[in-house]
């Protein structure tokens, strides 16, 4: 067995404190004080920073406990904590606790584990936080799939701060978002959890999420790396059948450009194998990709049981011990959710020479480096959280006795002392689900005013449901719903209290008509009746969040198909016929976590509102934009399909995905990525090119005006999409390069520069060398993918030229004051 070296001090006594070394000295360099800590510690001392332990904070503020689950088998803290531990997993987002006694319970575990080991280093502690902290209590935020349709990377990273605010408060070190994964199948479950089925929006919104969470000194972790959502049918879990042209050009860029611009200290890897080759288990992508290339400098942790399933999943590990070995050579540093390839067998195989060393050295420096950077072995540390001294626990335990409670309040007066769901973040939670909500079509019924009486049938699923609004990792679906006796912790106000809020001159009738996934058809008639004798008609549809088949959306609730859950598409075709016959508007509004077809319904309703459940403040936005007070200006992150069948198709389709006369399946969809409708109108005009022509290492620099021509305020949202004809491997027809949201007064002009560098138009080549050819192109200024408005015709000149990761990422949108409209002469 390897021991310590043999100027290792001894183990502290009881109530002596941490050892002390250089690496207590916060003036030495963050790698000197590594170096020397690794020095000192045993093998079993070192592995123990390799790995979490599942836990739950208590509710009563004692020390978290273990958590029992049917993955693995019980963990003996006792018997671990004296050689240390890496991480503690999601201690608040396991069972219901009240924030501040499940600070406090936090604070007690980590005065024990320091206490337990001889360098008294405490664990990281990470969470769940994908739209926001998946604790109870906290504010629920829209899903990922909704700040795609914001286009506001500025709102994303101004939320995912008001997020890592929280986290920290309390005592967590690191949060496990954002999903980098690019939509490819909108069958699958996790389509909710991404930011849609564009790289470039992706990369954007992504990169805007870790620079808020991490300046707020918690780490981010992008996930999943790489290819989880190219899975085969969109099921999860699955085989990825794709080349790697797709995984450099459609699934890399959003992790690299985080990687490269945003500070992200974590990365996750994926569950899946790609041609055979379990990403838990792929050097070339966590080391020579990731590390050698883009020169991530952080840690890479194992998605829950991904190095186990090296061997129960993959089949390419015989046992866990070469698991392990697997996955420490290809790059995964840490194991979680908790012990099992990493702790008795890495140890064994490690100590019989099977695994070296120096590569449970290599892991372990790097987590030590980042517990370095996060104060976890500064003299001056302590166990409070920041949220506990607020409230007067300036000294919480003897650090060498974790038992002593001598200075913490007791848990009558200490629960609803700490308060995650403020005013400023249910305002930070609105301001994203109005940026979010998507008006897919409108007959010109909406805006709805509502001064006048009115009789409103509404009717559907989601009318009456409160977490309607919330996706799969909300604290309430996530784990709420398995404890039904525990209050929400948010308030969740339903579509019906909402509308009924907004509309206080109008007469409510409702009926659900069916259920969300159950099929049944009994109460279509009572509704149709309801809805003849209305003057409008709301259809409330949409999904139910759940995990593993308990939802029609979430991780692992794939579909079948995008047609509409159980029987809604029934419901919506029989109030269809039934307004049909009476003339009454039709405004159907939808609370989901995919795109699903609609049917007549894009043809026959009044309206129709998209929302990708958009948390504790989405009802309350749908009822706004629905009379007027919220101008809609959400934009469409995934395409809509016409049909229920063709999949998978994205807006990224070469020629060959169109609509061709040689099959009977048209993948056009109904409404396009990009598309949204506005309650004003806009004129784009006077598009100039400076230069036609610009060498392959050169930029391209337009201008053009963009009018706000109706009546009212609104938003357009410049997207720049590139079209190359003619390419050395096949291209898709149109790709998006940049974007920019205009926010116009009414009557408003303004002047738009985008300078447009030539890397770009890169894309891997036959050689898996990234490319920038020669040639003519098409720069094409569009309301959505479905819409161009402006085409400038450029052509790049001279050589090939290949590029690198060092590469220019985006397009440079300068928005500028247009000079007013001159009157016109007869």
């Amino acid at each position: 067995m390897t021991t310590a070296t043999p100027d290792t001090p001894p183990a502290p006594g009881p109530g002596s404190g941490p050892l002390a070394g250089p690496w207590r000295d916060p003036s030495l360099d963050p790698e000197t004080r590594v170096d020397a800590l690794l020095r000192a510690m045993t093998l079993p001392e070192k592995i123990a920073q390799l790995f979490g332990v599942w836990v739950g904070a208590s509710d009563d503020g004692a020390e978290v406990a273990p958590h029992q689950h049917d993955m693995e088998e019980a963990v003996d803290l006792d018997a671990l904590l004296p050689h240390g531990l890496g991480q503690l997993t999601r201690p608040f987002g396991t069972v219901p606790v009240d924030p501040a006694l499940g600070a406090v319970s936090l604070m007690r575990t980590q005065a024990r584990i320091a206490a337990a080991n001889r360098f008294g280093i405490p664990a990281v502690a990470h969470e769940e936080c994908l739209a926001g902290f998946a604790a109870w209590g906290a504010t629920a935020y829209p899903v990922p799939l909704s700040w795609g349709a914001t286009f506001d990377p500025e709102l994303i990273r101004e939320m995912a701060g008001a997020i890592g605010r929280d986290l920290r408060a309390v005592g967590v070190h690191q949060g496990l978002a954002p999903v980098l994964d690019v939509v490819r199948d909108a069958r699958w479950g996790r389509v909710e959890e991404t930011i849609g089925e564009d790289p470039y929006l992706v990369g954007t919104l992504a990169t805007a999420y870790v620079r808020g969470l991490e300046s707020a000194g918690v780490v981010a972790t992008l996930k999943h790396f790489a290819g989880y959502s190219a899975s085969r049918a969109g099921r999860n879990l699955a085989p990825v059948g794709m080349g790697r042209r797709e995984l450099a050009d459609v699934i890399l860029p959003p992790f690299e450009m985080a990687v490269r611009e945003s500070g992200v200290r974590s990365v996750m890897h994926a569950y899946t194998d790609t041609d055979g080759i379990p990403a838990a288990a792929d050097d070339g992508l966590l080391t020579g990709l990731l590390r050698d290339t883009w020169g991530f400098t952080g840690t890479v942790v194992a998605d829950y049981f991904g190095i186990a399933f090296l061997k129960t999943l993959h089949g390419v590990a015989g046992s866990f011990d070469e698991a392990a070995g697997m996955a420490l050579a290809a790059g995964v540093d840490v194991e979680l959710p908790t012990v099992k390839a990493y702790g008795g067998p890495l140890l064994g195989a490690v100590e019989d020479g099977r695994v070296p060393e120096s590569l449970v050295d290599r892991a372990v420096r790097r987590v030590l480096l980042q517990k370095v950077h996060l104060g976890l072995l500064d003299p001056d540390w302590s166990p409070v959280p920041p949220a506990l001294v607020g409230i007067g626990l300036d000294v919480a335990t003897d650090p060498s006795d974790s038992t002593d409670a001598s200075h913490v309040p007791a848990a009558e007066d200490l629960r609803g002392t700490i308060d995650l769901d403020p005013a400023s973040n249910r305002e930070l939670a609105r301001r994203v689900a109005e940026r979010a909500v998507v008006l897919l079509r409108n007959d010109g019924t909406l805006p709805l005013d509502p001064a006048v009486p009115r009789r409103i049938a509404l009717i559907g699923p989601t009318a009456e449901a409160p977490t309607a609004v919330l996706g799969c990792y909300s604290f309430p679906v996530h784990v709420g719903g398995q404890h039904p006796d525990v209050p929400l912790g948010i308030e969740l106000p339903t579509l019906h209290e909402a509308l009924r809020d907004e509309f206080p001159a109008a007469e409510f009738v409702l009926a659900a008509g069916t259920g969300i996934d159950d099929g049944a058809t009994d109460g279509i008639a009572e509704a149709v009746a309801l809805a003849r004798g209305a003057d409008l008609v709301v259809v409330a549809l949409g999904d139910r969040a759940g995990l593993f088949g308990r939802g029609t959306s979430g991780e692992g609730c794939d579909a079948e198909s995008l047609e509409l859950p159980g029987a809604q598409g029934r419901l919506l075709d029989a109030l269809l016929d039934a307004v049909r016959d009476t003339g009454t508007p039709l405004v159907a509004t939808l609370l989901a976590g995919r795109p699903y077809v609609l049917g007549r319904a894009t043809e026959e309703a009044a309206a129709l509102v998209q929302s990708f459940f958009p948390g504790e403040a989405g009802t309350a936005t749908i009822a706004s934009v629905l009379s007027g007070r919220t101008a809609p200006s959400g934009r469409l992150p995934v395409s809509v399909p016409r049909h229920p069948g063709a999949q998978p198709s994205t807006y990224l389709a070469a020629r060959l995905g169109q609509a061709s006369e040689v099959s009977s399946i048209d993948p056009a969809p109904a409404y396009g990525f990009g598309h949204g409708l506005t309650y004003t109108t806009f004129a784009w005009t006077d598009l100039a090119v400076e230069a036609a022509e610009a060498p392959t290492d050169g930029t391209f620099h337009l201008s053009f005006t963009v009018e706000n021509t109706g009546s009212r305020a609104g938003t357009e949202l410049v997207q720049l999409y590139l079209h190359d004809p003619v390419a050395s491997v096949v291209q898709p027809v149109q790709r998006l390069i940049g974007y920019a949201r205009l926010e116009l007064a009414a009557g408003e002009r303004r002047l738009v520069h985008v300078d447009v560098p030539a890397d770009l138009a890169s894309f891997t080549g036959r050689d898996g060398t990234r490319l920038v050819e020669p040639g003519s192109l098409e720069l094409r200024l569009a309301a959505s993918s479905t819409a161009p408005r402006l085409t400038a015709h450029v052509t790049l000149t001279g050589p090939v030229r290949p590029v690198d990761h060092r590469r220019r990422l985006h397009a440079d949108f300068r928005i500028g004051p247009a000079a007013p409209s001159l009157p016109s002469v007869r």
